[in-house]
């Protein structure tokens, strides 16, 4: 979850991990720590037809949820950290 800064630059003043409520951190509007994000409108087929959902997660939380998975994620290294 991300609240910004009322007025036009907008600026990020807090993401919250969406599964353990943990703030993350943040200095002068930039987050400093890594945060998976996941933007999604689900379409025709589903039972969400049309709603759109929006989270962000803790690296742990990340790790926590993708360890489940019974296919792994894919992995490969980055020429290129943005």
């Amino acid at each position: 979850m991300r609240r910004y800064e009322d007025g036009q630059d907008r600026k990020l003043m807090k993401v919250v991990c969406n599964k353990c409520g943990r703030n993350l951190k943040i200095v002068d509007g930039y987050l400093k720590e890594y945060c998976f994000t996941a933007d999604t409108v689900f379409g025709y087929f589903s039972n969400k037809d049309g709603v759109e959902h929006h989270f962000d997660l803790c690296e742990e939380c990340y790790d926590m949820l993708t360890s489940q998975f019974l296919v792994p994620v894919e992995e490969m290294e980055s020429a290129e950290l943005l």
